[in-house]
């Protein structure tokens, strides 16, 4: 038995909380909350029960939500203005319509288009945005500074956009050094600290480089480097990191100083999410999709988790529950968590708004919820 566990999903029309029992049999649903924002990332306290939730977009302007009540009431933080702003700013009329009432500019305002990603530690709360910049607070979020070491990184001028711009999409803190950490930013790789954000190295060579084929597609390995759209990192303790690539999965055992190619196995080397077992480093999840320009559905229309149990060497296909014919749904980069109960239990969502969850590390899984707006990221929070 556990106690109750939060998976937050974030949606392309809020954010909603699936809230369990002990026993994660039945789950009650909520929402949306956080004024209908689209919201790309959520993560949650245990400790205090507070919680945070970024998005945002070109109407909204970016922003992070946070609640002291788990979930009942939402405060948002502004970062940055959107279209809305100027409108009532500028339009009496549409104000009134809209019932909103002009607004001081937002302290970041033409720096951000969306927040992506979220992270807590050391009593801090850190988050990236659209275009990619890190930004931290000290007070649960009410107020925000820019981490002008990234800002500031020498290739900074060199980065270059992913589809959906230049994210900061992954924050991957250290508790126990919690001047370490690391960053994924799409497309312009993985970024480490290890003086609390001052500085930052830039990550992503390859170990086996030798053995890896030059590829041309703008996203593949190259040079010696793994490439530079990485679309998700995950820590299992110590140095050890994996990330799904769009082309490729990789394993760093140094904190990022170089990676091992571990693709091979699986049914494809694009995907979005990867995620790992709290208590077995060598346990590893990921959801391989068919290509880049194929669909970016499930290969052969079969959805599958493929689970590693010995750090990427071998691969199997986890399919029980999950959808085995005409299946077409996307899982997105931070839509796969890992709850911290005693049996962690495994949750991703789907842009068809489904989430399934695990509760025997993958073997079989069970659709908790349905019918949600795309979701556009999972994360857990047990209470």
């Amino acid at each position: 038995m556990v106690g109750k566990v939060i998976v937050l999903a974030g949606t392309s029309k809020g954010l909603f909380l699936l809230t369990s029992d002990a026993a994660r049999q039945d789950w009650a649903v909520s929402g949306p909350h956080c004024g209908g924002w689209g919201i790309n990332h959520a993560v949650g306290d245990p400790d205090s029960g507070m919680l945070w939730a970024a998005g945002g977009g070109e109407f909204f302007g970016a922003g992070v939500w946070r609640s002291a009540d788990g979930g009942a009431t939402w405060v948002l933080s502004k970062l940055a203005d959107g279209q809305m702003d100027h409108w009532v700013r500028n339009d009496p009329e549409t104000a009134k319509m809209m019932g909103i009432e002009p607004s001081e500019p937002a302290p970041f305002s033409g720096e951000a288009d969306a927040m992506w990603s979220l992270a807590r530690v050391d009593g801090k709360v850190y988050a990236g945005s659209k275009p990619a910049k890190l930004f931290v607070s000290g007070d649960d979020g009410a107020t925000w500074e820019k981490v002008e070491g990234l800002t500031n990184h020498p290739s900074a001028d060199s980065w270059q956009p992913g589809a959906v711009g230049l994210t900061l999409h992954t924050i991957v803190p250290v508790p126990e050094n919690p001047g370490k950490m690391w960053l994924g930013i799409s497309a312009a790789g993985v970024f480490a600290t290890e003086d609390g954000g001052e500085t930052w190295d830039r990550r992503n060579r390859l170990s086996n480089a030798e053995a890896c084929a030059h590829h041309n597609h703008p996203a593949g390995p190259r040079d010696g480097d793994t490439g530079h759209c990485v679309h998700n990192i995950q820590r299992t303790g110590g140095d050890v990191l994996y990330q799904q690539n769009h082309h490729g999965v990789y394993r760093s055992r140094d904190g990022g100083r170089s990676w091992d190619d571990i693709t091979e196995g699986l049914p494809s080397n694009f995907g979005f999410p990867i995620a790992v077992h709290p208590g077995k480093p060598e346990t590893v999840w990921t959801f391989p999709l068919n290509g880049d320009m194929a669909g970016r559905f499930p290969p052969e229309a079969s959805a599958a988790v493929w689970r590693s149990r010995d750090g990427g060497e071998s691969w199997e296909a986890c399919r029980e529950g999950l959808p085995q014919g005409a299946c077409y749904f996307t899982v997105l980069r931070q839509a796969m968590a890992v709850d911290r109960a005693e049996a962690p239990g495994l949750y991703f969502g789907t842009n068809s708004g489904s989430v399934f969850a695990s509760f025997d590390e993958g073997d079989s899984f069970t659709e908790i919820a349905r019918h949600l707006p795309t979701v556009l990221c999972v994360e857990t929070v047990v209470m």
